[in-house]
């Protein structure tokens, strides 16, 4: 009697496994036509020195009023560099 309960479970477990795995490639589907696609490549290459500049100005704004925020940023750089260097030479 449990034996025919529990297999009855493993089957709709599996169904809902099945079910989700197809949703999940849906959806990143549908995220991967608005991430990185050609468009947005060819926007940064012919507006680099703009967005370049944006970011030097929101740099010295954060600056003046927030520098602890700054110190943050240059801190999570640091470590995001440091582990990408051990992992080249792991």
């Amino acid at each position: 009697m449990d034996t025919i309960i529990l297999i009855q479970e493993n089957i709709k477990l599996k169904e809902e496994n099945t079910k989700l795995k197809i949703e999940i490639e849906k959806l990143t589907n549908k995220i991967n036509k608005y991430t990185n696609t050609e468009s947005h490549r060819k926007y940064y290459e012919q507006n680099k020195d703009k967005i370049k500049t944006q970011g030097s100005n929101y740099l010295k704004k954060i600056k003046e009023t927030n520098p602890e925020k700054l110190k943050e940023y240059s801190k999570r750089a640091y470590q995001k560099a440091k582990l990408k260097k051990q992992q080249i030479l792991n």
